[in-house]
């Protein structure tokens, strides 16, 4: 498959997915996330959904698995908005991309404030 179309269906599978999260998902237990990344293999066959969780470690828990029980209802809205041969299998993945980049910030900044004490 082309990578353009590729690219293409990774930018909105990613649209679709965090409109679906934000508006129609109605389980409780899904609070604040992110969708930060998606990536389809080649033959647009599985995609991967990766998002970014906020809020404390049992917020955190209870919206994952909030997440992984509307896996259904997802690839079900992705298939009928987005015209395809076949509806891609979703996974969702954890992406702490953020919180990484949180930590080294941190980090950065006792650095800068061991340089002025010094």
């Amino acid at each position: 498959m082309g990578q353009l179309r590729v690219e293409k269906v990774q930018e909105l599978i990613k649209q679709e997915i965090s409109k679906i999260i934000l508006s129609e998902i109605k389980d409780p237990r899904v609070g604040f996330v992110t969708v930060t990344q998606v990536e389809v293999t080649g033959d647009l066959l599985s995609a991967k959904i990766y998002v970014s969780l906020m809020g404390s470690d049992e917020e955190k828990a209870d919206t994952w698995k909030g997440l992984q029980s509307s896996l259904g209802y997802m690839r079900a809205e992705i298939g009928k908005r987005i015209r395809m041969r076949l509806t891609p299998t979703l996974s969702l993945h954890l992406d702490d991309s953020l919180n990484y980049s949180a930590h080294i910030q941190e980090l950065l900044l006792k650095i800068k404030e061991e340089e002025s004490k010094q």
